[in-house]
């Protein structure tokens, strides 16, 4: 029985799927039929096209749809083989030859293999594609050095890259380089981010606008099919409401649980999951122009912000303090000589006079909710208490997710002094190389929205994603830690651990290092 069958039959009913389930009693719970599964998601989504988001609250859906050559193995950030049995890489790490999955087939029959896989890149990479026009394709970067896509035979294709890449399988493995049908870009165009297929555990079914996404279990799944018979995300933007469905039985599973609320799931009727992963929460610094295009203001802000009470007081303990760019869940990257701006009012008040700059003018970006964005509202508030304590006159424009995304990505030049962010990577190459090189600036294609630019960055950045030896690649990223720390483009605010909870009646459901929600194995009674 699909979810569209159930629907038919009513069976759901608002209390399942109405954005107004809080008015209804707890008793709601027992009118949703076992095999589907309610997800509390944070957001709407901005598309279903793995190619055209960059957000975790898109690709948590995304990933149960479509897949890539290479998947990470569970609880771990390692690639491993997924539409891809094996691969072979040349000596000198430019030629990377992929043997696919035999019997794969997308949600609309068509045949997954070598042209597919030549097809999705080239849309992506290649401007003369018919179907380039089908984006925006916002982390192309990721495939930046692929010269060529080749179909070696139908179950065979060859990437030649320009020079070698450390972090080319993992990206593979990420929503960007998931694989989408050719057959559904054709027909669809710029739709298809309304009309996705791939080739997951989970095939489309509807996307109803601020009410929901409906996937259905693809029977014809090359592996294991789906526990579940249906799943339905639910954007949820406000936390608190969240909670509120959650607690009343209009949801299964919630993301993000608000610090606060924890404690409300403490009870036999709910898991709480937790996570540590690469997550770093920060603000974006305007560079180029105002207050903040001096370094020594940069620092103040540092300074002047309490970290320690927003992770402890705002965020229940549920993160630590931030030291730089690279989160320490990349152990091996991860520089810890590097400690964390302290708290020191006093020294941000000194750096603000000696710049001249007592009472200087901040507009502050800040997001209602968002992907890995925390208590953003709250969290907003409190840095703007902070840095007013200390001399700044600090002006909060709030937005809603998506139209944060499109206020920020495009550069805060002309409009904003500092907005919060977060980022939540797949390797330690990815962050920087997309948000701190000097050709990752808005109008250069990147996520650098606050223009910050330094040579020797950009020289360590290059170096370190070519770089074969895992053990050089550490050394180059912790002297790029230490730049950009001194240099603090970014006020470094704190790396979080992800959670989730589950009802008594979801099982074999695991949160994963990478953020993404993998529900094919997840059972609802």
């Amino acid at each position: 029985m699909t979810f569209s069958d159930w629907t038919r039959r009513g069976l759901l009913g608002a209390g399942a799927l109405a954005l107004g389930a809080l008015s209804l009693p707890l008793s709601a719970t027992a009118q949703t039929p076992p095999n589907v599964l309610i997800v509390g998601q944070i957001a709407e989504p901005k598309s279903l096209d793995p190619a055209a988001v960059t957000a975790v609250n898109d690709f948590r859906i995304l990933v149960n749809m479509y897949e890539g050559l290479t998947r990470y193995k569970s609880g771990t950030l390692e690639p491993e083989p997924a539409l891809a049995t094996e691969w072979d890489i040349s000596e000198d790490g430019t030629e990377y030859t992929f043997h696919l999955r035999e019997g794969v087939t997308f949600h609309d029959g068509t045949p997954f293999d070598a042209e597919a896989v030549k097809f999705n890149f080239d849309r992506m990479l290649k401007e003369d594609h018919p179907y380039h026009d089908t984006g925006p394709f916002p982390l192309s970067f990721f495939f930046g050095a692929v010269e060529g896509t080749e179909a070696v035979d139908d179950m065979t294709v060859k990437f030649t890259l320009n020079a070698p890449y450390a972090p080319f399988l993992s990206n593979l493995a990420y929503p960007t380089g998931l694989m989408v049908s050719p057959e559904a870009i054709k027909t669809h165009g710029k739709e298809v981010g309304r009309n996705p297929v791939g080739t997951g555990p989970f095939k489309f079914v509807e996307w109803k606008s601020n009410e929901r996404v409906v996937v259905d279990r693809f029977d014809s799944y090359w592996g294991d099919t789906a526990k579940a018979e249906a799943v339905v995300f639910r954007p949820i933007t406000d936390a608190n409401t969240r909670v509120a469905e959650m607690l009343a039985g209009g949801i299964d599973l919630m993301v993000e649980v608000p610090p606060t609320s924890l404690i409300q799931f403490a009870g036999d009727q709910y898991a709480l999951h937790e996570q540590a992963g690469p997550h770093v929460w920060f603000l974006i610094l305007n560079a180029k122009e105002g207050p903040f295009a001096d370094k020594t203001l940069r620092q103040a802000a540092n300074y002047a912000i309490n970290k320690e009470a927003i992770v402890n007081d705002v965020l229940e303990g549920t993160a630590t303090v931030a030291a730089g760019p690279t989160p320490p869940a990349f152990a091996w990257a991860y520089n810890e000589d590097l400690d964390p701006y302290p708290y020191d009012p006093e020294k941000a008040k000194a750096l603000i006079a000696e710049a001249g700059a007592e009472g200087a003018e901040l507009t502050f970006y800040v997001t209602e909710g968002g992907s890995g964005m925390l208590d953003p509202v709250p969290m907003g508030t409190a840095i703007q208490a902070d840095l007013e304590a200390v001399g700044f006159d600090v002006a909060i424009e709030t937005y809603e997710w998506n139209t944060f995304l499109g206020e920020v990505n495009p550069g805060l030049e002309g409009k904003a002094d500092m907005a919060e962010m977060a980022w939540m990577t797949n390797d330690p190459d990815t962050l920087p190389y997309l948000g701190l090189r000097s050709d990752a600036w808005p109008d250069k294609g990147g996520f650098n929205s606050g223009y910050y630019s330094n040579p020797k960055v950009d020289e360590l950045l290059k170096a370190a994603r070519t770089a074969t030896d895992q053990d050089e690649r550490a050394k180059l990223y912790r002297e790029m830690q230490q730049i950009v720390h001194d240099e603090a483009p970014w006020v470094f605010v704190a790396n979080w651990k992800q959670n989730a909870v589950t009802n008594d009646r979801v099982e074999n459901f695991d949160l994963q290092p990478s953020f993404f929600l993998h529900l094919k194995d997840v059972v609802k009674n």
